[in-house]
């Protein structure tokens, strides 16, 4: 469990700032108070977990890194979003089951982590019954991914990089690589080996996400050799061709085109190689602007 205080000595992730967010924000700027900025049926996530309804996305505001990349960076770095109580996070959740989603997807969760849980608390007292899904950066503190066991029945973490200074100089994580490896070990040990429903929808199990970067191939090539030797075919594995330039990536001499198919095909032929099965590809038709959120509060605000 965790502390009661822990938001007035915040070491909710690796960055451990020990602030009062009580009083003032961290390095990823969240307050004590949970802060949405869109709550959704998602259609673009994994087929596993989009399914026909879609997923039930409850988009969080502020990150624990700082990517020039991001593709939410509006809500990401900029903050835009909504604060909302406990008791309403909770009926945001109850909402999305009414709403049919196929989970509750719980997207940049990190920071929120005691909100969650104690909105899950009420939420499930009420008749909420959905499996939880935890879609992170992989940035993870192994202890708050411990409070988290019996909340999270799935988790989807990003696997960004394999090498700690392409992590420092995009990320501002320049211990990524250790920690992500822990992370995801936690959460493969936590939640075991992916279980789906008959109808094919993930219940149990943890979904490694990993997008390509442009220059970076060879990086993520040694990246799924890791995933395979560590794990084999006891993960999910999506494999993402969505990279589009924007926010500070515009600006970037690496990061300012998007990836080719070469790049893409070689990561892709790899993970094939290694034996991967349960792997997710995409149509090189992803990487466009056209399948960010609008993140204009929809959903956050009761009727």
């Amino acid at each position: 469990m965790l502390n009661a205080d822990i938001l007035a000595k915040c070491q909710l992730c690796p960055r451990e700032c020990k602030v009062n967010r009580q009083q003032s924000v961290g390095f990823c700027g969240a307050g004590s108070t949970a802060k949405v900025a869109l709550v959704s049926l998602h259609q673009w996530e994994e087929p596993c977990l989009s399914a026909r309804n879609g997923a039930g996305t409850v988009f969080f505001s502020h990150c624990t890194l700082k990517c020039l990349y991001c593709q939410n960076h509006e809500i990401s770095m900029e903050g835009k979003g909504i604060e909302v109580s406990i008791p309403r996070l909770a009926e945001i959740f109850l909402e999305q089951q009414a709403r049919g989603a196929h989970c509750l997807d719980l997207v940049t969760p990190t920071h929120f982590v005691p909100q969650i849980i104690q909105a899950l608390d009420i939420a499930k007292n009420q008749g909420f019954s959905l499996p939880v899904v935890y879609n992170s950066s992989g940035y993870e503190r192994v202890d708050t991914l411990e409070a988290l066991r019996g909340y999270v029945d799935v988790y989807l973490p990003d696997f960004k990089y394999f090498n700690n200074a392409t992590a420092a100089a995009y990320s501002q994580a320049k211990n990524y690589v250790e920690v992500a490896k822990a992370s995801i070990d936690a959460m493969v040990k936590q939640v075991g080996k992916p279980q789906l429903s008959p109808e094919g929808i993930m219940l149990k199990g943890v979904l490694v996400r990993h997008l390509i970067l442009p220059w970076h191939y060879k990086e993520s090539m040694e990246l799924l050799s890791y995933l395979w030797d560590t794990y084999g075919n006891d993960i999910y594995l999506s494999l993402m061709s969505q990279f589009t330039p924007s926010y500070k990536a515009l600006e970037h001499p690496k990061l300012k085109r998007k990836l080719t198919t070469f790049e893409y095909d070689k990561v892709v032929d790899h993970a094939v190689n290694l034996g991967f099965t349960q792997c997710f590809i995409q149509a090189k038709e992803a990487a466009t602007k056209e399948y960010i959120p609008h993140f204009n509060g929809d959903n956050v605000l009761p009727k």
